[in-house]
Formats: C-alpha cells, sequence, structure tokens
C-alpha cells in the first residue's frame, strides 16, 4: 500500500554536524536546507519551533495557524504537518528522538506529562509570553552554542519546558489539582492506546479507578470538552490520518478503526466534520496538490 504523506526521518532534516538523535538549529538555515519538505509529512521524533519573525501558516493534524513573532508549536512523533512561510522567517528549531532522555531520567516517558507533548493541537501551539521570552531566548541560544553536550542540552531541554509549562499556569495550584491533571495525561495515555477498541468514558474510567462523572468533569474542567468528546476525537483524527495517508478502501478504514458497518461510520465520520470520508479525502487531495 502506497503511503501518500511520508515519515521524515531525524538523519533526512539534520545537517551533517548533528548526531541523529538532537538537532537545534536557526530556522532560517533550516528552512534553506529544507526548503523542499513544504509537502505534508510526519516526524519519527519530538519537534517543536520557535518564531521569533516571519508569517504565513502551519498545519498541524488538519488545524491551519497563522504565523506571528513568539509563536511556538510542538508536535510528537505521527502528526501530519505541512507549512507555508513567508517573510524573513527566524527562529529556533529543535528535533530530538524519542529515546534522548532514556538514559538521563529514571522514567523518560514523564516527558509526555507537559502539556504541550499531550498529542492535542490545542495544546502543542501557544506564544511565549513577554516575561518568558527573554529566557526562551537564552536558553535555545545556549543550546545552539553547546548542541554536541547532550546532557547540558536535556537539562536545558527541561528547564525550557518547566519554563513554558509555569507560564501556562500548569503548575500551579494545591496537590488536588496535580493529582486532577495527572489523572488527565493517565486518561490520554489509555486513549492513545485502546480508542480502537474502547469507545465508553465508563470503561476509561474503571482503568482509572474514578467514576464517569469524575472522569467526564476531569475533562470538561481541564480541555473544555466531555470525555466521550474527548475520546470520539482521537477516532476522528485517527480516520483523517488514514484518509490522508493511505490507498485504502472507507471500508478497510472502518474495519481497522473498529466499525463493523461501512455506513455507520461514514455518519459518525460525517457528523464529527461535516463530510463523508470521500468528500474528506477529495477536499485534502484538493489543498496539497
Amino acid at each position: 500500500m502506497e503511503l501518500k504523506i511520508p515519515v521524515i526521518e531525524q538523519c533526512t532534516v539534520a545537517n551533517s554536524i548533528h548526531r541523529g538523535d538532537l538537532m537545534v538549529e536557526n530556522l532560517a538555515a533550516y528552512l534553506d536546507r529544507n526548503k523542499n519538505l513544504v509537502f505534508p509529512h510526519r516526524h519519527n521524533f519530538y519537534h517543536f519551533l520557535v518564531f521569533t519573525a516571519g508569517s504565513g501558516t502551519h498545519s498541524i493534524d488538519f488545524e491551519r495557524f497563522d504565523v506571528q513573532p513568539w509563536q511556538i508549536y510542538f508536535m510528537s512523533p505521527g502528526q501530519i504537518h505541512s507549512w507555508h512561510f513567508e517573510g524573513d522567517i527566524q527562529g529556533f528549531v529543535v528535533n530530538f528522538d524519542r529515546d534522548f532522555f532514556k538514559t538521563f531520567l529514571l522514567r523518560p516517558e514523564s516527558i509526555t506529562n507537559f502539556s504541550f507533548f499531550s498529542g492535542l493541537v490545542k495544546d502543542g501551539v501557544f506564544m511565549v509570553g513577554a516575561e518568558e521570552r527573554a529566557a526562551v531566548l537564552n536558553i535555545l541560544t545556549r543550546l545552539l552554542d553547546n548542541v554536541a553536550d547532550h546532557n547540558f542540552a536535556r537539562v536545558s531541554l527541561l528547564y525550557l519546558f518547566h519554563v513554558l509549562e509555569k507560564q501556562r499556569g500548569l503548575n500551579k495550584g494545591s496537590n488536588s489539582h496535580v493529582y486532577n491533571h495527572t489523572l488527565l495525561r493517565n486518561f490520554l495515555d489509555l486513549i492513545e492506546s485502546n480508542y480502537q477498541t474502547l469507545r465508553l468514558p465508563k470503561e476509561y474510567a474503571a482503568m482509572l479507578y474514578i467514576t464517569p462523572n469524575h472522569l467526564n468533569a476531569l475533562s470538561n474542567e481541564f480541555l473544555g470538552i466531555s470525555a466521550g468528546e474527548l475520546i470520539r476525537n482521537r477516532i476522528v483524527l485517527e480516520a483523517k490520518r488514514l484518509l490522508a495517508i493511505h490507498d485504502q478502501a472507507i471500508a478497510d478504514i472502518a474495519y481497522t478503526l473498529n466499525f463493523n458497518d461501512n455506513s455507520y461510520f461514514t455518519k459518525f465520520f460525517k457528523k464529527a466534520t461535516g463530510l463523508t470520508p470521500d468528500e474528506f479525502r477529495r477536499s485534502i487531495a484538493l489543498t496539497h496538490k
């Protein structure tokens, strides 16, 4: 089966002086070297970018954003991305491998506890606050100058992530707030692992040892949507990815996503997006011609 949207590896986008598990680079130089990478693609690594100047647009998992100075975006492996930048684009780009923190942290997977690595686009794109800009610029400049020292880079990245998370107000609050945020993170992880087979909030609530009402309240408090909608959104996102990536029959995609009936899948998808799967696939094809 032919892939329409390729997976980009670190070695494809990094210059010759960077090792495969980390890349820190001036954005203008990165874009000049990868100027042909404007087509939709996915990464097999973590990626984030800070704009300090420029304009244009970029798209992550089919959501489009206008470029603004001091906008930052984070992407986790597997998300679909494309861009159309204009003017004098300046900033920093950082790519790091899934295992970059493996020998450094007791639980390297804990970096996904940062809100911007949730895999939700709404969490991954935001503005760096005015009070944090000097610190962010200093950290990234020092990272650029010391990219070969990976322990320095790991400490610097973790510090940067904490600065950005604190800006968003997610490190503040009571023990109860921290506990609920951890529950939400665990809920998102469970959805990621089980969305193809588990569709009901009560099934996830049981795995988290809380009531469905608590889970729904948690989702509404932090994300502004119900737990059921969060589950449905993940299914719709995967359907969009499969429709965009594969020359695969709609019925096969429905089967992959555990829909027993193709017509039910079509109704489910249209209710969520306003388009049938065929219409969505055609719209993607037109957008990326």
